[in-house]
């Protein structure tokens, strides 16, 4: 790889020799601007605007415009006179934990490379200590004629450098923030964790630019003078959530079936459960339950054994129809039942009370009869002993 800087990490009084190299490239496809008319490319030409002619680069200078529109001449003779000690030195200026530094610092990525056999020992010094100290180093570096801040940190077995932004660089996060105050209910939060638990974690090496595959594609087809089908768009939904807790459990399922190939299986992603509360006592094994009528008839139902009577703590599950009716038919049939040994039970103590009172009523009028006869033979027994 080729170097885009030479200078020197000062670690203390250790100065280690070291080349400055891309650790990133750009795989964005460029276009060209054309004339459409004959396809003719369209290039930019650096004109002065007060003479309205052609400029070469060696004519072309640098001004720092004021604001009232002055142009100020810089020139790069009174830019190196000014003192830039990290002009040729990468200077580390102190050492913390990584967590310290606000991603959003973040720049560009730089590999450090020992520049010559002197500089193995040091740079390997100063390698094995950040792995030990498990801390980065915050240093200045020069470069493209401007000071700037930089993170040194280990990968693998090289010293990477990270650009900085200036902490002053970095904007505030000012009416960036949702107006008013929204209100989050624990059971959304549920299901985002359990969306996130199904998404769960990805090899960032399998990540690919889907979009730069398909404009290659397409600039291959174009190439070979193929027809190009346009693709069909995706449903965005236009960035309208409706109902946020149907839109999390859709997008659960949806990222279950990414996962699963047909959804089917058990893959170790996280369930889709209602929203509504739950009874504790639900089981999702049909049961059968055989009891006697009051008229000796043994009935046997078939059900969940939800259906028991848990309206208050519904499950959520619904009834099938067929179980529905069966279970009104056997409510009717226990209630005719009910009503039957009831006029049973009457009608038999209608009878009993019936039959108690006649005896009760020839008993009485037996014994009133006898009494009359005795009183009526006791006068005439004295008569004919006179």
């Amino acid at each position: 790889m080729r170097s885009i800087w030479n200078g020197a990490i000062s670690f203390g009084l250790v100065s280690i020799p070291v080349k400055l190299v891309n650790a990133t490239e750009n795989h964005s496809i460029s276009f060209r601007q054309i004339h459409l008319a004959d396809g003719g490319r369209i290039r930019y030409r650096k004109v002065c605007e007060l003479d309205e002619e052609e400029v070469s680069g060696g004519e072309i200078g640098k001004a720092y415009e004021d604001a009232d529109g002055t142009m100020i001449p810089i020139t790069d003779e009174d830019l190196a006179q000014l003192p830039l000690p990290t002009a040729k030195t990468i200077e580390i200026v102190a050492f913390v934990p990584a967590d310290h530094i606000d991603p959003l610092q973040m720049d560009a990525a730089y590999y450090l490379s020992a520049n010559g056999v002197p500089a193995a020992k040091p740079y390997t010094l100063l390698r094995e200590a950040l792995k030990r100290s498990d801390r980065v180093a915050v240093a200045k570096y020069a470069l493209r004629g401007r000071e700037r801040l930089g993170m040194l940190r280990v990968v693998d077995d090289v010293i990477a450098m990270h650009g900085l932004l200036w902490p002053d660089e970095i904007r505030a996060p000012q009416d960036a923030a949702p107006d008013g105050d929204v209100t989050v209910r624990d059971a959304e939060l549920d299901l985002a964790d359990a969306l996130m638990d199904t998404l769960g974690e990805v090899d960032m090496d399998s990540l690919h630019d889907d979009y730069r595959e398909a404009v290659e594609e397409l600039v291959a087809a174009k190439a070979a003078g193929e027809i190009v089908l346009p693709a069909e768009p995706e449903d965005t939904g236009d960035g309208k959530v409706i109902d946020l807790i149907a839109a999390l459990e859709n997008s659960v399922r949806a990222a279950r079936k990414s996962r699963n190939g047909d959804g089917d299986g058990d893959s170790g992603m996280a369930d889709v459960h209602p929203i509504k509360k739950t009874s504790s006592k639900t089981s999702g094994t049909a049961k059968k339950t055989t009891h006697r009528t009051p008229t000796g008839k043994t009935v046997t139902r078939s059900g969940s054994s939800t259906a028991k009577k848990s309206a208050p703590k519904s499950t959520g599950a619904k009834k099938s129809t067929s179980t529905t009716k069966k279970s009104a038919g056997s409510a009717g049939s226990r209630t005719a039942a009910k009503k039957t040994a009831k006029k049973t039970e009457t009608k038999t103590a209608t009878k009993t009370a019936t039959k108690t009172a006649t005896k009760t009523a020839t008993k009485k009028r037996t014994s009133s009869s006898g009494g009359t006869t005795a009183k009526k033979t006791a006068p005439s027994r004295k008569r004919t002993s006179a």
